[in-house]
Parts: C-alpha cells; structure tokens; sequence
C-alpha cells in the first residue's frame, strides 16, 4: 500500500503540473510563466545529466555547457541546413553529442580526482573559442535559425513536448540508477580502487556514465534550440557547466527529485527577481552559501534526512508513551 500511495503522489503531482498552462494560457502574463517553466525544465534535464555523471559516479564534469550547445547546434543544422523532422534530428542531435562525450572521455576519464574537472572544462573553453570564431559553424553575429513546424508554434505545446521528455528523463535516469550498472557507478563514486579490486571495470563505467550523460544534455540542448528559434555561439559558453553545477548542488546531487527542485526553483525565481539586476547573482551566491553550509546533501537532501529524523523521533516517543 506504501508503493501504490507513493506512486499515487507522482501521478497527482504530475496532473498539476499538466494543468498548469490550462490556467497561465488565459494572459500575457501567463504565457511567458509558461515559458519560463518550458526553460526551467529544459535546464532540468540537462542537471539531471549531469548528475548521473557526478551525482552517482562521482566524474566532476565542467564541459556540459559545451555539450547543451553543441546538441542544440546539431539539431538547428540538421532542421534547417539538412531539412530533416525534428523528432529524427533531435535524435540525432543526442546521438553526436554522446559520441563527441565518448570521444572526450577517452582521454580525460584517464584522470582522476580534480584533473577531470580542469581538463573538461578546457575543453568547454575550446568549443566555446571554436563557435566563436568558425562562423560558417555557428552562424556569426546572424546564429542559427530553427524553424518548427505550425503545431509547436503554441506556447503551451512546447511545455507539454518538453513535460514529457522530463518525464522521460527521470523514469531513464531512475531506471538505470536502480539496475546493477547504477550499483557499479554508485561504488565508483564511493571508492574507485575497491571498486576495481571486486571486478568492476571503472574506466569502462564512467565512460558509460559520460556518455549517456551526454545524450541527455543534447537532448535538453535540442529541446533548447526548440523552444528559442535561434541559436549563437554563446550557448557553448563555459559559465553554463557552472550554473548546472550549481542547479544540482543547491537541488541535491545523487537523488533523482533534486536536480529538478533545485533547477525549476531558482530558475523561476531568478527571472522573478531580474528587475533588480545584477543584484539577483548576490542572492543567487547567498542561498548557494546557505545550502552547502546547513544542507550539504542539498534541498532534496536535507527534507529527506529531516524527514528520517522526524519519524524515528516520533517512533520513539510512541513507543515512550505506550
């Protein structure tokens, strides 16, 4: 009965979240909250990347800005320079960005500890360069155009392609964490060398790991260049991998609900504050030195072991009492 009321949760949960445009579509104002939730999610998965990578096999990765524009590039070309569907191309689009991840995790999962980090962010720096200056690539100061057809051009058809693909994206990610490959990325994060000594080939693992993470940022990177029509070589910008960083920090890496709280939440509350500034960034730092000092396990994180906490103390006061 705990299952079933669980999963009766997630089903509710997700109706509410379905009806939300049925009621923001009414106004102007209503149709770019829709946007802005549209956005969110689109963040979201691409958190939810790179938390199978660095939540659950313990890879940190810094280059997930790079691979969101490169999936978003990939699907803009192939829509509009090769006249492809959109659903084949956002395939597609996933697909090169999770062989380009493989081809990078080759060399840079040969390292350990910080210097997988240093050596992926180089690497979001070079693509950033590389966009930058090959114009026939990216477009120049025109970018690249992404026409969609008529039964996308609604606001609220765009939320309900990419609420699905968030959907899509939890239950794979969740799938694979429960799996026995999601126990080896698991004894990976929690000690490489014992991981090994128990027959667990780690650098095949975290390849894996790199590179379905990398299908997933493309993909968000698709959906990306789906729900803003044009593209420019600033999508590949490095500052991205960091604000995916964050997202999943403040969210609660290693669990499945916290990259989307974490990355939902601040994103709808940064575009709420944009109106003062530069001094949203501030209380963007602030609540990131709030959680990493009284939540370290993030959000997510930190409900759950209050929740722990609060039914063991309440277990033991009913067993005082009796």
């Amino acid at each position: 009965m705990k299952k079933y009321g669980k999963w009766a949760f997630y089903l509710l949960l997700i109706v509410i979240v379905a009806l939300i445009p049925l009621y923001l579509n009414r106004s102007k104002s209503g149709k770019y909250t829709i946007q802005v939730l549209t956005m969110a999610m689109i963040w979201a998965i691409a958190t939810l990347s790179l938390n199978l990578i660095l939540g659950y096999t313990g890879q940190a990765s810094l280059a997930h800005g790079a691979f969101l524009g490169i999936g978003a590039y990939a699907f803009g070309i192939f829509v509009e320079r090769v006249g492809i569907n959109i659903w084949p191309a956002l395939i597609l689009a996933s697909l090169i960005t999770a062989f380009l991840g493989m081809l990078v995790g080759l060399p840079s999962l040969r390292t350990k500890g910080p210097y997988f980090a240093i050596v992926t962010l180089c690497f979001n720096v070079i693509v950033f360069k590389v966009f930058e200056n090959w114009t026939w690539l990216s477009g120049g100061l025109r970018g690249q155009k992404v026409t969609m057809p008529s039964y996308l051009e609604a606001r609220w058809a765009r939320y309900y392609v990419v609420l699905g693909f968030l959907i899509l994206a939890i239950l794979i990610e969740r799938q694979i964490v429960k799996s026995l490959l999601g126990s080896s990325f698991i004894a990976i994060r929690s000690n490489e060398n014992l991981s090994e000594a128990v027959g667990i080939n780690s650098f095949r693992t975290k390849l894996l790991s790199f590179t379905v993470s990398c299908f997933m940022v493309g993909l968000a990177g698709g959906l990306f260049a789906m729900e803003k029509g044009s593209l420019d070589y600033t999508i590949t910008n490095y500052m991205y991998s960091f604000y995916l960083l964050i997202y999943l920090l403040i969210g609660g890496a290693a669990t499945l609900a916290g990259p989307v709280v974490g990355t939902v939440g601040l994103y709808f509350l940064l575009d709420k504050i944009k109106g003062i500034g530069e001094w949203r960034y501030f209380i963007f730092g602030l609540i990131l030195i709030v959680v990493i000092i009284y939540f370290p396990r993030g959000i997510v994180g930190g409900a759950k072991q209050f929740w722990e906490w609060a039914k063991k103390k309440y277990y033991r006061t009913g067993e005082v009492l009796e």
